[in-house]
């Protein structure tokens, strides 16, 4: 399986941003996949299996760059693993499979790779400058002079060796907090802090499978603040209905804080999910679930027909014929059905039937699946198909006549099955059969 690496660098670009909390983007990020990591000031993301649930690369690269974006994160950057996605980031290289990846790698300085660049000051005095240059010397003599930790650190950025991490746990609970760089004056400027913890909240509840009916914003109040002002301040937004539409909280947030008047400057936030439910996401069913559209199944089929083409909508039509395997037919809704009463065979019908009979192995006259069978019920007779006839490989008619002795026969370990034996002349021995499985 391939390996598709995101690598976020949350430390702060400057000092007048606010610092971010990597354990938050972490947690923001479950939301995308399970195998998420996190070290220091570095989130990972491994979303090699969830590119199809998300509707592919592209519409997946969107969804996390745009939130990266909004939660502040300083770089971003997709590569085939983790250290070169962490590489690339470093060096502003977003793309890190726009070329093989040792045509990535190979050009960038030691300085982008922690366990090349601990060791910086002599592998500059041996004329190293790249990856590529500290990749050209002898192996054996890496590892004699450097520690372990440099070749392998430059065998798993380059998908020589497995890289391994322990993955980051999603939370019972979510509280998030952020702290400002400098002093927040008035209730509605924390909107633009409380927004980042609000979208962390939105991939935590995502994660959860779960919608927010109640969450509190705390706000504490700057160190210098005046003697007859208290620590700090909260309030709390409830919602209608569990939801995670982080833009609709953001409005909630916002109409709220209007109305509040700080007592003092705010230093810092704390964002916690009070009340939380199970979210109960709407149905994407072509069909209408409980008539709750007033809408007759009939007319929904003829729409999705015409939506998806009258091959692609087909019924089963009992036809008359005896035999199971072409006793139903698909057909386009809209064909002609049979208006001839169709036989009901007296025997017992089996859930499934095997496209193609499987031959079984007979001992002592006795047939055999996972074990000695014992015939229970039979034989049921049934013969015909001398009408049907269908083209062969060589272009000729064959018939698909068939004559058959049914039983219905028990399996100490696969249950009721259905079996029959060809119906053949005297002097030639009959092969036994498995077609059907009773449910």
């Amino acid at each position: 399986m391939s390996m598709h690496w995101a690598a976020l660098l949350t430390d702060a670009a400057c000092d007048s941003s606010p610092r971010i909390d990597p354990q938050g983007v972490a947690v923001w990020a479950l939301q995308f996949t399970p195998r998420v990591a996190q070290k220091e000031h570095t989130v990972w993301l491994e979303v090699g299996q969830s590119m199809r649930l998300f509707g592919g690369e592209n519409p997946l690269h969107q969804l996390v760059e745009a939130g990266a974006a909004e939660l502040g994160v300083r770089a971003l950057a997709w590569a085939p693993t983790s250290l070169a996605a962490l590489a690339c980031a470093r060096m502003g290289i977003r793309d890190g499979f726009a070329a093989p990846l040792s045509q990535v790698l190979n050009p960038l300085p030691i300085e982008s790779m922690d366990a090349v660049n601990a060791h910086q000051a002599t592998l500059a005095r041996l004329g190293c400058q790249t990856l590529a240059d500290v990749r050209q010397l002898p192996r054996g003599g890496i590892s004699r002079r450097f520690d372990s930790q440099l070749l392998l650190a430059l065998d798993q950025a380059y998908g020589l060796r497995p890289e391994g991490y322990p993955w980051v746990k999603l939370p019972e609970t979510f509280a998030a907090k952020l702290e400002f760089p400098g002093r927040v004056d008035t209730a509605p400027a924390l909107m633009f802090g409380a927004r980042r913890l609000l979208l962390q909240m939105g991939g935590w509840l995502s994660a959860r499978q779960c919608g927010v009916t109640a969450f509190t914003l705390h706000w504490r109040h700057d160190a210098m603040r005046a003697r007859d002002s208290d620590e700090g301040g909260s309030i709390t937004v409830r919602t209608a209905q569990p939801t995670q539409n982080v833009d609709h909280l953001c409005r909630l947030l916002s109409e709220n804080l209007a109305k509040v008047q700080l007592l003092a400057p705010a230093g810092d936030l704390i964002l916690s999910a009070t009340e939380v439910s199970p979210f109960i996401e709407t149905s994407r069913s072509l069909l209408p679930d409980n008539h709750a559209s007033g809408e007759a199944l009939g007319l929904v089929l003829e729409r999705i027909e015409a939506r998806l083409g009258k091959k692609r909508v087909l019924q089963p039509v009992l036809v008359e014929d005896t035999r199971m395997a072409w006793m139903a037919q698909w057909q386009p809704l809209n064909a002609n059905k049979p208006t001839t009463q169709v036989r009901q065979l007296p025997g017992p019908q089996p859930t499934w039937i095997l496209k193609d009979p499987l031959k079984l192995d007979v001992r002592d006259d006795c047939p055999l699946y996972q074990g000695p069978l014992q015939l229970l019920l039979g034989p049921e007779r049934i013969e015909g198909g001398w009408w049907h006839r269908v083209m062969d490989a060589d272009g000729g008619q064959l018939s698909l006549q068939v004559a058959r002795d049914y039983w219905v026969a028990l399996s100490q370990h696969a249950g009721a099955l259905w079996i029959f034996q060809q119906r053949l002349p005297r002097n030639e021995a009959a092969s036994w059969y498995l077609h059907g499985i009773f449910a």
